[in-house]
């Protein structure tokens, strides 16, 4: 048995050191492991539903946290989180159940704040519960909140008039009468009762927009999961788009929870000026959002598009967004606004596919036949390579290219209209990618490395002699006779000048001759190609030759953070802008490092990203700030990485220092004590007098050998902190600072020494 706890131990203790690193896959398999020791640990059970819930794995989590429910059914903070995972998905009658019974809980618990807590976000979902309603007033009035009571008062009163029972009404406003007497509001409502008029029902209290917001985004999309099918491309993009604008609703709440620490982190990146237009902005942003999605799941889809983009003029830019309005437009029959908007998606993986199905639908009712049958091509080009082997994908994406580009010639108006309307059949249905695996098997057998492109089920394009020539190029090439492999590639753009692979082909020849320059050049006008095109994923391949051949290019850096941006890639384009800061910060150019690593930390803010990109770039800035001697910017670095950070003792010691060399010892002190209070309660108290001997031996100031003098008293260490106090009145009355002189006498007699007489009359005559 012990070995089993040992086990246990050691895996929660592993749970929580990733979890404090924000490693939250890691720290899920420790806690797994711990619960294979103990399956029903409270604690274990707690911990990986956090874990979960971070990697925003919600079903995973809710299993987990029903779990815990059933181990510790008097524990509240399972049925908390049930409420709120509940809240995301929708589930509303589902989460004021739980949220009611968390309130129950809490308040058996003496947690009375929590339980009302719980209480008000039921009354937020349902105003109308009068239970929850009940207990509000109740609480309220018990803790002496008595506006707050009566207001719930007559909540009830006006409940209990509506559901037939007036005189049950009549009595719970004369209670709230006795409470508030004179609330006019009370005595309106009693009049109306007893003349027989209703009282009008409680309304919902403001805030609570994304759980309502989801529940109709779930509602909107019913009828569709009920079927055991994937929904085709177009209603799955859909679905994503709706459900990434409802999830934006919820982080008014998240970010409330968290309003100190990116208040500070927004301050170091735009200057506290601009915070309370930046909330502003906010505020609108969630206003339209959330009535476009409730005008959506009302039909009023028109509505629904102004709103959205009323979303967007307020300064909110997302390609879901842009996709939802697309879609939109495009039902209303505004065909250019859709297309507009339909193209400010096509990056982003998740829209890309649909993004090019609508605008070929689009495009094909303008009767601008050849623009269609090229989206058509290219939405055929993303699914046929997404249902592919990752190894053939990027082969069968190139080999679509010179089947769009003979598009560009082709005269046939109606052998086009029948190419966008066969791949409008084969991809806008549902099990669309079944569909397509089925097809690609039923394909004629080919050469055993021959892979086509599904495209050649539909058409009969001229490609062969492009496809061949490269084939011959790159057999050249691999027996190193280059200068014929170059030849037989500028023979081959005669078939297909526009064909991009062929001049990345041509890029890798002159790489290979040592022409790096003229290489660049090349790969430079083919990412640009691809960025016009919108084949972003294309164009960051290409753009990444470009910086491996010249790290110091900025503009193609600048280009790839872009892309990567774009198709929301976040980690990868942090990465890319740490390099770039890198590089500034290695050619002493401190000024546009400083502004790379803001940039930087704002991405870092997004859902997406890593947590511990914005304590990297943190300490890189407050580095900058440092050797700038922009002490006063480098403190509030230093105060978010704190906050982000509260173990990090070198953050610690920079505020204390910071703090006393711009002549502020009280919030000096007040760091070092909040510091120490930190170490105690994480029971770390052994840290805390080696870390104030170190900074003491490297800045003696006398606040930090008081507070020396403090733990050494605090661990038995009486006569060390003494004669350390000693030392520092000396120091003190040199200087001439006897009020400093009269508060370490003092400190040493809080100490009982054992000359305790001899300090009081030393305090005496100072005073």
């Amino acid at each position: 048995m012990a070995g089993q706890d040992d086990v246990f131990q050691r895996a929660m203790n592993e749970g929580h050191s990733a979890a404090w690193d924000q490693d939250w896959a890691q720290a899920a398999a420790a806690y797994r492991k711990a619960l294979e020791e103990m399956p029903d640990n409270p604690k274990a059970l707690g911990s990986l539903g956090l874990a979960l819930f971070q990697q925003q794995k919600f079903d995973d989590a809710l299993k987990i946290y029903v779990r815990a429910a059933k181990v510790s059914p008097e524990d509240p903070s399972p049925f908390e989180k049930i409420a709120f995972i509940q809240e995301r998905q929708g589930n509303l009658n589902d989460a004021i159940q739980a949220s009611y019974q968390a309130g129950e809980l809490f308040l058996k618990a003496r947690e009375v704040e929590k339980a009302i807590e719980n209480w008000l976000r039921v009354v937020q979902l349902n105003p109308e519960h009068i239970q929850a309603r009940s207990r509000l007033a109740f609480v309220h009035e018990k803790t002496g909140q008595i506006h707050q009571a009566a207001t719930e008062y007559i909540a009830v009163a006006s409940l209990l008039q509506n559901m037939g029972n007036p005189e049950k009404a009549t009595e719970i406003l004369k209670h709230a009468q006795q409470l508030e007497s004179g609330n006019s509001e009370i005595a309106q409502a009693l009049g109306m009762v007893a003349s027989g008029r209703l009282l009008p029902k409680p309304t919902r209290p403001k805030g609570g927009t994304g759980p309502l917001r989801m529940a109709q985004v779930k509602q909107l999309d019913a009828p569709r999961e009920k079927v055991q099918d994937s929904p085709d491309p177009i209603a799955e993009a859909r679905k994503k788009a709706l459900n990434v604008l409802a999830d934006t609703l919820f982080q008014l709440t998240d970010e409330s929870s968290e309003a100190q620490t990116r208040r500070g982190l927004q301050s170091i990146m735009k200057g506290t000026g601009q915070l309370s237009s930046q909330q502003s902005e906010q505020t609108r942003i969630l206003l339209h959002l959330s009535q476009a999605i409730d005008s959506q799941t009302k039909g009023q889809d028109a509505m629904a598009a102004d709103e959205l983009e009323k979303a967007i003029e307020s300064g909110f830019s997302h390609p879901a967004i842009y996709f939802d309005l697309g879609y939109l437009r495009a039902a209303e029959g505004r065909s250019e606004s859709a297309l507009r908007n339909l193209q400010q998606c096509k990056k982003h993986t998740d829209y890309e596919l649909a993004a090019h199905l609508l605008s070929g639908q689009i495009l094909l009712g303008l009767n601008r036949t050849k623009e269609a049958a090229i989206q058509n091509l290219e939405a055929l080009k993303i699914a046929d390579s997404a249902v592919a082997e990752a190894d053939e994908s990027d082969v069968i994406r190139q080999l679509y290219e010179p089947l769009i580009e003979s598009i560009g010639r082709e005269g046939d108006d109606t052998s086009l209209v029948k190419l966008c309307e066969n791949v409008q059949e084969m991809l806008v249905r549902l099990n669309w990618r079944a569909h397509l695996l089925k097809l690609r098997a039923e394909m004629p057998n080919t050469d055993a490395d021959a892979i086509l492109p599904l495209a050649e089920i539909l058409i009969q394009a001229q490609s062969s002699h492009v496809i061949e020539a490269m084939n011959h190029v790159n057999q050249l090439a691999r027996t190193n006779r280059l200068r014929s492999a170059m030849d037989e590639a500028f023979q081959a753009l005669t078939y297909a000048p526009t064909y991009l692979p062929l001049h990345i082909l041509i890029g890798d020849l002159l790489v290979r001759e040592g022409q790096n320059q003229d290489a660049i050049t090349k790969f430079t006008v083919v990412a640009n190609a691809y960025g016009v095109r919108g084949e972003a994923s294309q164009a960051t391949k290409v753009l990444r030759k470009i910086i491996d051949l010249a790290p110091m290019d900025m503009s193609a850096r600048t280009r790839l953070i872009d892309q990567l941006v774009a198709r929301g890639r976040q980690d990868e384009a942090i990465s890319e802008y740490m390099d770039l800061a890198d590089i500034y910060y290695r050619l002493a150019e401190l000024e546009l490092a400083r502004k790379t690593y803001t940039t930087a930390l704002r991405l870092a803010q997004q859902p997406n990203a890593d947590r511990k990109w914005s304590i990297k770039i943190l300490w890189r800035m407050a580095d900058i700030d440092m050797q700038r001697l922009e002490w006063k910017q480098a403190l509030r670095v230093y105060e978010q990485i704190r906050t982000l950070q509260p173990d990090e003792a070198q953050a610690r010691t920079h505020l204390v220092e910071l703090n006393l060399r711009l002549g502020q010892p009280a919030q000096a002190q007040a760091e070092l004590v909040s510091y120490m209070e930190h170490l105690e309660s994480a029971k770390n108290n052994d840290q805390a007098i080696p870390y104030l001997e170190k900074l003491v031996e490297e800045n003696e100031h006398a606040l930090l050998r008081r507070e020396l003098a403090v733990q050494y008293h605090k661990a038995g260490r009486t006569e060390e902190a003494i004669s350390l106090l000693d030392a520092v009145g000396d120091q003190l009355m040199e200087s001439g600072d006897k009020d400093g002189v009269r508060e370490v006498v003092a400190q040493i007699l809080s100490m009982n020494p054992p000359n305790a007489e001899d300090y009081r009359n030393l305090l005496a005559q100072l005073q």
